[in-house]
């Protein structure tokens, strides 16, 4: 596991219902995050997860993918697909932060 440094900000980001849900479905393509995948599967939703920088891009990377791939979502108005989106636009919005 990466050990932060002094000066490595965390974010903290509540993320749950739909949003949770569908990012938990795509967990297995974190599998070499350093165990983001295991926090991100145990999480629960019912507080903020800590996030650094380096899970930030993860994050959008897999969501990314996903999002672009048409056999996870063929249908572009399925509620997980846009629950996703609204996530992955959450997301570059805090990452922005950094």
């Amino acid at each position: 596991m990466i050990k932060p440094g002094k000066n490595d900000k965390k974010l903290n980001i509540l993320i749950n219902g739909s949003e949770l849900e569908e990012l938990q479905r795509h967990t297995h393509l974190m599998a070499e995050a350093f165990g983001l995948d295991r926090r991100i599967e145990n999480y629960k939703g019912k507080r903020p997860i800590g996030l650094y920088s380096w899970d930030f891009d993860c994050l959008l990377c897999v969501i990314e993918d996903v999002l672009q791939d048409s056999r996870e979502y063929p249908d572009r108005s399925d509620p997980g697909y846009i629950a996703l989106c609204n996530l992955f636009e959450r997301l570059k919005k805090e990452n922005q932060k950094f």
